[in-house]
């Protein structure tokens, strides 16, 4: 197994690709809103990326009806609160996060679904795969659900997820963060990223924090909001509309909205902590 790189040359090489950029642009190329899908100090999008020509949509409906199915049964009252539906009180602080899904022209959009999913208060997935060796929480799941209302509105109950390790460097860890998953008003249209926590001591070590502080990608466009790295294809920085953002500094997260194919899209989001 190779040996994982250092913070130093991590933060050098993100140093790096920002000065390309400056010469690139410099020499004429046009700017770019995105980093690269294989940007490598983050290195797992060396393999997550993808590497074939994007696959295209003839029948729009067919993806609707042979898409995938959100659990067994309907959304339910208490499927947005990740507290309830154990035996016993899960442990960590208590946060409600809500916020309202708007369209472009910033009318609300009602009845559409929101997921979340997170690691425990101790930093752990409850998933298979995750072999960290932080404890399971037996009252904790991290997943929720939920319709917005007519007004837009979502809101959930959970506890405050812990940060973990990673291996994209040495003693990386991923700052504490809740995944979103937004649709509009078709599964084309989803949108997938995350909302981080103001003050988080991992905050200025990571390789996406990072990237949006040193100056390239959308994140730098909106003054070093953070989110989840190609949260939003096609954002604009100078429309707020279509841009994924993750939290500022105020401590408020904010994600928002995709365009489908024809550029009409249509949803945005400011899911806020309290």
């Amino acid at each position: 197994m190779s040996e994982l790189p250092t913070q130093e040359r991590m933060t050098q090489e993100i140093d790096a690709s920002r000065e390309s950029y400056r010469r690139a642009l410099a020499s004429g190329a046009a700017r770019r809103v995105h980093p690269d899908r294989d940007y490598v100090p983050y290195r797992s999008s060396g393999s997550r990326h993808p590497r074939h020509p994007l696959v295209s949509v003839v029948d729009p409906g067919m993806v609707e009806l042979t898409g995938p199915a959100f659990g067994v049964t309907d959304v339910s009252e208490w499927d947005h609160d990740l507290t309830r539906g154990h035996p016993g009180e899960p442990i960590g602080e208590r946060l409600t996060v809500t916020g309202r899904v708007l369209d472009r022209a910033g009318r609300p959009v009602g009845g559409q679904l929101v997921e979340i999913w997170q690691a425990n208060a101790a930093g752990r997935y409850a998933h298979r795969r995750d072999q960290h060796a932080a404890p399971l929480d037996p009252n904790f799941t991290g997943v929720g659900r939920c319709l917005t209302s007519a007004d837009g509105v979502y809101r959930f109950v959970t506890a405050r997820p812990g940060a973990y390790p990673w291996r994209n460097h040495h003693n990386a860890w991923r700052p504490a963060h809740i995944h979103f998953s937004l649709f509009g008003t078709a599964f084309t249209q989803r949108l997938v990223t995350r909302m981080y926590f103001r003050g988080d001591p991992h905050d200025d070590v990571t390789a996406v924090q990072q990237l949006g502080q040193r100056g390239h990608g959308c994140q730098a466009e909106l003054g070093g909001a953070r989110c989840g790295r190609g949260a939003a294809p096609g954002c604009a920085p100078q429309d707020l509309g279509r841009v994924g953002r993750g939290a500022g500094r105020d401590g408020c997260a904010h994600a928002a909205g995709v365009e489908d194919a024809d550029g009409r899209l249509v949803h945005g989001a400011t899911p806020r902590s309290r």
